[in-house]
């Protein structure tokens, strides 16, 4: 097969009139006086991603992202993983492979993520190892970065696996600086996507870190952190991204942002092509005789607007049709949390205490010094927050946030980062009930309930994700955020920022199924 075209070149940094012959490879470039007005492009691939964020399992998630010009991903199955350990790793090794997408999995460090949640799996050294055994690629990234600091045993041997292994190792590393930032590197750590400016960017650079620069559905760091995209080895990924955003762009929406933010073209597309691919070893073609036949035909190099997508010289999509295959997969989960009572969730502890302060695009909370009658206030914009452990029956942690304006109501979300308790954030107990025994009547999910009316997305893969198509699930994803908008939350992705109100490894304030946590000081509020 042949096709013709402006080849974009990303080694050369050049667009020039081409003729590309291929089968499954490529065979041959031709340069030509002139070519249609297309172009050839490299494929994207996104340098870290948690699958599982879209709600979607691999095959889907597939389906959906080629269309938008992405061939392959480096992704973290560190959400299954928490939830069902190996077992929920091997499925997703298992259903990507029933797909041409080139899904590239690494093994995850923190499992469980930190010691002050409950999670419902463990993963040791030597389960580590056997990963690498069955084919995973990369030490996804190393969330627990005080013990990395502080040389914990446990943690520095996962390290040394990969290592022996010959294997890549992504970091974790929010606003870390200064000494801590250079034993944290010295450990072995290669890479960070949790920079949030460009000063901290450009401290991890000298200090021999890859930045990837993040552009997803709760984190926006683009705007911030896109001149660091000159430099060698920097990449985009999207790191979180629900199915809605990724129905409507992904890679190619960050390059869209890239350019329009003023980067240099060939600085983004080696962000979303060549380096990834080269950091991480992919099986990726970047348009070179002998490579992959994986491209991407696109409009222009200002909208990155896709006609076709190329994987192993078949294609794959066009705005025509879509040839990636849908994959039917037996639901595996496990739930054990039983319905609740709108006294399960009482406050407890002192009147004067601390809120989590939730700002909109942003992964990182304040502590909000707050009173436990706030919340009764409208005003206020105080809200209750409570997480329930979904591996027993165990009664609520229950604290205060502000920032989702709920004025009446509740949501919950059995995908909470990292352990995926059942989070919820409510006007009113009664509220907060409903929303709650919604999720667990189904095992996990969505849910929101505005008072009146109690609407569920159903996500029966470890209440994390679903084997629907990606339209179907955004199209449920956004009736559930415009309920919630109507009860009065301004956030733009409100289960997202639900969501990660429980990731305890990023500052300041966050809780676990255990409690309110301080993330700056890694303990308890007491």
């Amino acid at each position: 097969m042949d096709i013709a075209g402006n080849l974009v070149d990303v080694f050369s940094r050049e667009v020039y009139p081409a003729r590309v012959v291929f089968d499954k490879r490529i065979n041959k470039i031709e340069r030509l006086k002139t070519a249609p007005g297309r172009f050839i492009c490299p494929g994207f691939v996104d340098a870290h991603v948690h699958v599982e964020s879209s709600m979607l399992i691999p095959t889907e998630f597939a389906r959906a992202a080629v269309r938008h010009g992405t061939i392959g991903t480096v992704s973290d199955p560190h959400e299954i993983a928490n939830v069902l350990g190996l077992r929920g790793i091997t499925f997703m090794f298992r259903n990507a492979a029933r797909t041409p997408f080139k899904f590239c999995f690494g093994v995850p460090s923190c499992v469980p993520a930190t010691r002050f949640e409950t999670a419902g799996a463990r993963l040791d050294a030597k389960e580590v190892a056997l990963l690498f055994k069955k084919g995973g690629q990369y030490l996804a990234e190393v969330m627990n970065y005080p013990d990395v600091v502080l040389r914990e045993p446990k943690v520095m041997e996962k390290i040394a696996v990969a290592k022996k292994f010959g294997k890549r190792v992504d970091g974790h590393a929010p606003g870390l600086c200064g000494k801590a930032l250079q034993a944290y590197v010295n450990a072995g750590i290669e890479t960070d996507h949790e920079c949030s400016t460009i000063n901290e960017a450009q401290e991890k650079h000298v200090l021999g870190m890859k930045i990837l620069v993040r552009e997803g559905s709760a984190a926006k760091n683009l705007s911030a952190l896109y001149r660091i995209l000159a430099k060698d080895g920097s990449m985009l990924c999207s790191d979180d991204l629900h199915a809605d955003d990724l129905l409507s762009g992904h890679l190619d929406a960050l390059l869209r942002k890239c350019v329009r933010l003023g980067a240099d073209v060939f600085d983004a597309l080696r962000a979303a092509t060549l380096a990834p691919v080269t950091h991480y070893g992919l099986d990726c073609g970047l348009l070179q005789e002998g490579d992959a036949a994986d491209f991407t035909i696109l409009e222009n190099l200002k909208e990155f607007r896709v006609r076709e997508t190329w994987l192993d010289g078949r294609k794959v999509f066009s705005q025509q049709s879509n040839a990636m295959p849908r994959v039917h997969e037996k639901p595996i989960n496990v739930f054990h949390a039983k319905p609740q009572k709108p006294g399960d969730f009482a406050y407890a502890g002192p009147s004067k205490t601390l809120a989590i302060g939730v700002k909109d695009g942003s992964l990182l909370t304040k502590k909000i010094r707050a009173s436990s009658n706030d919340w009764r206030k409208p005003e206020s914009g105080i809200n209750k927050i409570a997480v329930i452990n979904r591996y027993c029956n165990c009664r609520p942690a229950v604290a205060f946030a502000k920032g989702f304006g709920l004025r009446r109501g509740a949501f919950a979300s059995s995908v909470s980062h990292d352990s995926h308790n059942l989070c919820a954030v409510g006007a009113d107990d009664e509220s907060l009930a409903q929303a709650a025994n919604a999720v667990i009547a189904c095992k996990g999910g969505l849910a929101a309930f505005d008072g009146t009316h109690c609407r569920v997305l159903r996500l029966p893969f470890a209440g994390l994700m679903s084997g629907e198509p990606c339209e179907k699930i955004a199209l449920e994803y956004t009736y559930l955020n415009k309920m919630v908008h109507s009860m009065g939350c301004c956030l733009r992705a409100p289960f997202m920022a639900l969501s990660f109100t429980t990731l305890l490894s990023i500052p300041e304030l966050k809780i676990s199924d255990q409690g309110l946590f301080d993330s700056t000081r890694f303990e308890f509020v007491r």
